[in-house]
């Protein structure tokens, strides 16, 4: 340090000019430096949803939600695990540690779910293990409201303010949350039924049966709001 002192001293034009080289690399290099705002970062958390449609919240928490927390339980690495139940659907998330690889978690609530398929309800769809994507959040969200009932203001959102945002360049999904969907109700005339000696389950079992049967004079439907 004493020599570079000296030749500073001896020579200010040749230090100047270090100090201005170490100046103008440091701006050349700010200037090029890229900023990611949302930077790929892999957080090692496993989500398994399962759906059962016409169930309540409480037999998807009793019969579903706490199962798959058992068995998720189980598994190595977990660091916090949550479950969120409600009509006709249930998710347990679980949190792991930083130190445990995402793929080999998600594979192993994979292994785990499997084993207790046989214990939950049969006519719930098959649970489905993802892990955290931080590329698949959202980047914009947008609210709609209007003087307008629920029902007419989710029907126009599917079929207007969908289709244009999917139309537009780099929108690569659009997804549809809250609103007031339209279900159907059905009516089963029990005298008719006995008529060609059907059971009532069929109508259960066999739905697309049934509606494909409603014109032929033992079910009426109706349209209605959930």
């Amino acid at each position: 340090m004493q020599k570079l002192a000296e030749i500073c001293i001896r020579r200010p034009v040749f230090a100047t000019m270090i100090i201005l080289a170490l100046v103008v690399t440091g701006a050349a290099a700010y200037l090029g430096l890229g900023v990611d705002r949302f930077p790929s970062v892999d957080i090692p958390q496993v989500r398994v949803r399962a759906t059962l449609a016409g169930s309540a919240p409480e037999d998807m928490e009793t019969e579903v939600a706490q199962r798959l927390e058992e068995a998720v339980n189980t598994v190595e690495g977990l660091d916090e695990m949550r479950s969120v139940s409600g009509p006709g659907a249930s998710f347990v998330i679980g949190n792991f540690k930083l130190e445990r690889d995402g793929d080999a978690a998600a594979t192993d609530v994979r292994d785990r779910v499997s084993t207790v398929l046989s214990e939950l309800p049969p006519e719930l769809d098959p649970p489905t293990v993802s892990k955290f994507d931080n590329e698949s959040s959202p980047v914009m969200t947008i609210a709609l409201s209007s003087d307008r009932p629920l029902r007419e203001l989710t029907d126009y959102a599917d079929r207007v303010v969908k289709v244009q945002l999917e139309r537009a360049r780099g929108v690569g999904e659009v997804t549809i949350t809250g609103g007031l969907e339209r279900a159907i109700n059905v009516w089963v005339d029990a005298d008719r039924l006995a008529a060609r000696g059907l059971p009532i389950t069929v109508v259960r079992d066999d739905r697309a049966t049934v509606l494909g049967n409603v014109f032929g004079g033992f079910v009426m439907k109706d349209f209605a709001p959930v």
